[in-house]
């Protein structure tokens, strides 16, 4: 079963009763639709937003069995086995050994990550917005190791490396996704 938009979303609140990481969800879910459409998959994009939706589905509950629960969860529901491998597979290298393979996995692994640093430094601007943030203002505080020091460098790295992408064209890529997403929450607000 592929689970319509609506349905990760019912899951993703049924595991996840924190703010933060339904947020997180919707951002990511937000940005891999975007990705998508920017890579060419538009036919697939609300799989991919579903993928996103759906990547942190135990975090919250099961923090030491991250992207092991969320597997035996979405296999108990029926739930189509490449969502299970591509949301287990964000973990690679982490948590388990699950290779991303597709790139809509190897984006998922890349901007996992990048989706909570470039947010973080949002936040700490006086516009508190995507849309005037820039790709050096991100690489300086990527930089600064204290600075979101629960964003793992490493595996933003890796992602890009996955994706055979620089970091500065990750981090723009994923900068112009998340204006699109801040775009969308304030039309539907």
């Amino acid at each position: 079963m592929i689970p319509t938009k609506e349905q990760a979303w019912q899951l993703i609140c049924e595991f996840n009763d924190g703010e933060f990481h339904r947020l997180h969800a919707q951002i990511v879910g937000d940005t891999m639709r975007y990705f998508a459409e920017e890579l060419g998959y538009g036919a697939e994009a609300d799989f991919w937003e579903v993928v996103g939706i759906l990547h942190d589905l135990d975090f919250e509950k099961w923090p030491a069995e991250h992207c092991t629960k969320e597997q035996e969860i979405m296999r108990e529901r029926g739930i189509d086995e490449r969502i299970v491998h591509a949301t287990a597979s964000h973990g690679w290298a982490i948590t388990v050994d699950v290779k991303p393979e597709h790139e809509m996995e190897k984006v998922l692994y890349a901007v996992d990550e990048l989706t909570g640093l470039i947010g973080a430094v949002a936040v700490m601007r006086p516009s508190k917005s995507f849309m005037d943030l820039e790709v050096k203002s991100v690489k300086k505080k990527f930089k600064d190791k204290k600075f979101a020091a629960g964003c793992s460098r490493e595996v933003i790295l890796r992602g890009a490396e996955l994706l055979g992408w620089t970091l500065e064209d990750l981090i723009a890529r994923t900068i112009l996704a998340l204006r699109k997403h801040e775009q969308n929450a304030k039309s539907a607000a």
